[in-house]
C-alpha cells in the first residue's frame, strides 16, 4: 500500500478488467537436418524466405556424404523443403544444421582451405564446413587519385586524404629507385607522417618530390563465390589490408566475428600463421607481386605507357586482382540418429570452453516453434543396409516425438515416410509408433528439379516442407481448428504414387495422411490424422488446438504466480480464460450454440482441497468442446411419392 503522509490529492492506476490472454503463433516451423553449408549447433537461425536459407545454408545444391571410400550423393531435401514451405503460405521458420564429421577430434574438419606461402604465411578457411565452402575468393587492388602535391615552401611536399594505418603505393615516375617503390604503411612522424616499410625503411615527406614522385592509397576489395547453380559473388570494398585500419581487412575477415550477423554473412576467415603488424605485407601475401606489378603500371598515364620501352599497354581489371579456390570441403558422413537428438550446451572441464547445443536441443529456447520436421531424414541410403537403414529412421522418428511430447509437449512432429515405399511398407513403418504429437505423411511429392538446366528433369522430395506450409496457411486463413486437409499442394506436379480411394481406405483408419490427385482438383492434402491409437486424439487439428490452447492460457497467467491464493484470484483467473474461451466460441473454434455448451472454467473450492492451498497449488479446471472435420460427408437419398406426406 502506498503511503499517505502529507496532505494532499493523490491519484493511482487500478485495473477494473480482468487480466487477457493473447494466443501464440501455431504457423511457426523448426527444421532440422543436412545442409550445404552454415552454422552447425547453437540457437537456431530464424529464416522468412527461402533467399535467407540460402545465403546461409547454401542453396539448392545436392549433398555428398562420404563413408571411408564410398560417397553417396543425395538431391538437397532440406533446401527443397524449405522452399516448399515459403511456396505453400509458411511465413516464418527456424533451421538447425545437422553434421556428422569425417574427423570428430577435428574442429576444423570438413572446412575448405588454401594456404597461402611457401613456408605457409596465411591459411583461408571456410568459416563452416561443407562442399559449398569451396569458393573463389577474389582479392583485387583499388586505388585513389594521386595524394601527392607541392607544399606551401617551394621544394616541399605534402600529401592528403591519408591517415595513420593507411596503407599506399608510391609511385616513381622517373625510375630513379629513390625511393623504393611499392607498398608503405603510414605511420607517425612527430606532427607530421611517414611512410614505412621493413625492405627500404622509413620514407619521410622530405624524402618525395611530386615532380618524381605519387603517392596512391591502396585498399583491397574481395569477392566470394560460392559453388553452386546459382550463387551470386558477395562483393566487400573498401577494406584496408593494415590490422589496426578501422576498416581493417583482417577485422572483418577473422575467425572469431565480433557479432553472430557478421558469423552468418562473412563466408570465410584469413588465419595469419604468425601475428601480421604491417598491411604492406599483408598486402604483399595476398595480392602477389604479378599483382602489384600489375598496378604499377596501371598507375601510369597514358602518354606515360606510350613512352616506356617496350610501350606498354594498360593492365585490364582483372589483372588487378588475384583469385584463389579452397579446396577439401565436405559435407561428412551421412548424419546418425544421435546427431538429431543432439546435446544441450556444456562447459569442457578441460578447456573452460562452453560447446553449443546441437540438434533438437537447439530447438528448446526457442518457444514460438509449434512444428518440428526433419526433412530427408528418411530417404534410404545405400552407405548402410537395408535395416540400418529402417533402424535409423525408427530413432530419429522416436528422438522427435521424445522432443514433441516430454520436452516441448506444445508442439507436434511432421514425419515423412520413407522414399520408394508401396502401401503394405508404409503400413510397417506407421506400426512402430503411437503419438498423440505426430502425423505421418505419404508420399513423396514430385517436383521439377531446379538443378536441371533445361527444366524438364522430375524428382522426388519429402511431404514435411509441403505439410507445415499448408498449416501455417490454413492457420492464417481459417485458424488452428482447421484441419490442414483438402488443400492444394503448391509445387507438385505429381506425386510417387498415385493413390486411389481403395488404397486409402487401407491407410486413413492407420493415421498415414495421404497426398491424392482428383481429376479437375488438382493435387490436394487429403488426410487429417495422427499416429495416435488413442480416439480422442484422433486428428491432427484437435491436437495442435490443444496445443495452441494450452500454450496461450501457460503464457497469459503467468501474472498469477505468487499472487494471494484467495477467493479474489480465482475469480480473475476464471473471468480471464472465460474471456479467451468466448472469444474462441465466437471465431468457431468451438462447438455448441451457447457458451455454457461450448466450455466450462471452474477455479473454487470444488477444485482445490486444503492440502493444493497449503502447499500453493491453484487448481482451474477447464473443460472445452473442439470442433473436429467432417471426415466423412454422408447425404442419405431415399425415394418418397409425390402424394406422400413430408
Amino acid at each position: 500500500m502506498p503511503e499517505y503522509l502529507a496532505p494532499g490529492v493523490y491519484v493511482e492506476e487500478v485495473s477494473f478488467r480482468a487480466k487477457s490472454i493473447e494466443g501464440v503463433s501455431t504457423s511457426v516451423a523448426g527444421f532440422i537436418g543436412p545442409t550445404r553449408f552454415g552454422p552447425v549447433g547453437d540457437e537456431p537461425e530464424l529464416l522468412t524466405s527461402y533467399a535467407d536459407f540460402s545465403r546461409i545454408y547454401g542453396g539448392i545444391d545436392r549433398l555428398v556424404f562420404n563413408d571411408t571410400s564410398i560417397t553417396e550423393e543425395q538431391d538437397n531435401y532440406m533446401a527443397h523443403a524449405v522452399r516448399a514451405f515459403f511456396d505453400n503460405g509458411g511465413s516464418k521458420l527456424y533451421v538447425t544444421r545437422v553434421y556428422e564429421p569425417d574427423t570428430p577430434s577435428d574442429s576444423d574438419s570438413g572446412k575448405a582451405s588454401l594456404s597461402i606461402g611457401s613456408p605457409v604465411d596465411l591459411v583461408l578457411r571456410a568459416r563452416f564446413p561443407g562442399e559449398a565452402g569451396e569458393m573463389r575468393i577474389t582479392f583485387a587492388a583499388r586505388t585513389s587519385t594521386n595524394l601527392l602535391s607541392e607544399g606551401i615552401s617551394s621544394g616541399t611536399a605534402q600529401v592528403s586524404s591519408v591517415r595513420e594505418h593507411d596503407v599506399v603505393f608510391i609511385k616513381d615516375v622517373t625510375g630513379s629507385g629513390t625511393p623504393q617503390e611499392g607498398l608503405y604503411d603510414v605511420v607517425k612522424d612527430g606532427d607530421s607522417i611517414a611512410f614505412d616499410n621493413a625492405t627500404p625503411g622509413l620514407v619521410r615527406l622530405t624524402d618525395l618530390d611530386p615532380t618524381q614522385h605519387r603517392v596512391y592509397l591502396l585498399n583491397i576489395s574481395v569477392g566470394v563465390l560460392k559453388p553452386g547453380r546459382f550463387e551470386e559473388e558477395v562483393v566487400w570494398d573498401n577494406l584496408s589490408p593494415h590490422p589496426e585500419n578501422r576498416n581493417a581487412l583482417l577485422d572483418l575477415f577473422t575467425r572469431v566475428p565480433e557479432s553472430r550477423r557478421y558469423a552468418l554473412t562473412i563466408p570465410f576467415a584469413i588465419e595469419p600463421v604468425s601475428a601480421i603488424t604491417s598491411g604492406a605485407t599483408l598486402a604483399e601475401l595476398l595480392l602477389g607481386q604479378s599483382v602489384l606489378n600489375a598496378v604499377s603500371l596501371d598507375l601510369y598515364t597514358d602518354d606515360e605507357l606510350a613512352t616506356l620501352s617496350p610501350p606498354t599497354e594498360r593492365p585490364r581489371p582483372t589483372d588487378l586482382g588475384i583469385s584463389y579456390t579452397l579446396t577439401q570441403g565436405s559435407d561428412g558422413k551421412l548424419p546418425t540418429a544421435e546427431s538429431y537428438k543432439g546435446r544441450a550446451g556444456r562447459r569442457d572441464t578441460s578447456t573452460g570452453q562452453v560447446q553449443p547445443s546441437i540438434g533438437l536441443e537447439t530447438f528448446t529456447d526457442v518457444e514460438e516453434i509449434s512444428m518440428v520436421a526433419a526433412p530427408g531424414f528418411s530417404r534410404r541410403s545405400s552407405l548402410i543396409s537395408t535395416a540400418g537403414n529402417s533402424r535409423r529412421w525408427s530413432q530419429i522418428v522416436q528422438h522427435l516425438l521424445i522432443h514433441c511430447e516430454q520436452r516441448m509437449r506444445y508442439r507436434v512432429a511432421v514425419l515423412d515416410s520413407p522414399d520408394d515405399m508401396v502401401v503394405s511398407e508404409v503400413q510397417d513403418f506407421r506400426g512402430q509408433f503411437d503419438s498423440t504429437h505426430a502425423a505421418l505423411y505419404y508420399p513423396w511429392v514430385k517436383v521439377l528439379d531446379p538443378l536441371d538446366p533445361n527444366g524438364v528433369k522430375e524428382i522426388f522430395v519429402v511431404p514435411s516442407g509441403f505439410v507445415t506450409g499448408i498449416c501455417a496457411r490454413t492457420d492464417v486463413q481459417h485458424g488452428v481448428f482447421k484441419a490442414p486437409a483438402n488443400e492444394v499442394v503448391l509445387g507438385a506436379i505429381g506425386f510417387e504414387t498415385l493413390l486411389n480411394k481403395a488404397q486409402q481406405d487401407v491407410l486413413n483408419p492407420q493415421g498415414i495422411n495421404c497426398f491424392r490427385f482428383f481429376e479437375g482438383r488438382g493435387y490436394r492434402l487429403w488426410g487429417a490424422r495422427t499416429i495416435s491409437s488413442d480416439p480422442e486424439w484422433k486428428y491432427f487439428s484437435v491436437r495442435r488446438y490443444f496445443a495452441y490452447l494450452e500454450h496461450s492460457i501457460d503464457r497469459g497467467t503467468q501474472w498469477a504466480v505468487f499472487e494471494n491464493n484467495n477467493e479474489p484470484l480465482w475469480a480473475n483467473i476464471r473471468r480471464t480464460v472465460e474471456d479467451f474461451l468466448l472469444n474462441e466460441w465466437r471465431n468457431g473454434a468451438l462447438m455448441g450454440a451457447s457458451p455454457e455448451e461450448a466450455f466450462f472454467v471452474r477455479c473454487d473450492r470444488s477444485t482445490m482441497t486444503q492440502n493444493d492451498l497449503d502447499n500453493g497449488r491453484l487448481v482451474c479446471l477447464i473443460g472445452v468442446a473442439p470442433v473436429k472435420p467432417a471426415e466423412f460427408v454422408i447425404f442419405r437419398i431415399g425415394q418418397f411419392t409425390a402424394d406422400s406426406k413430408s
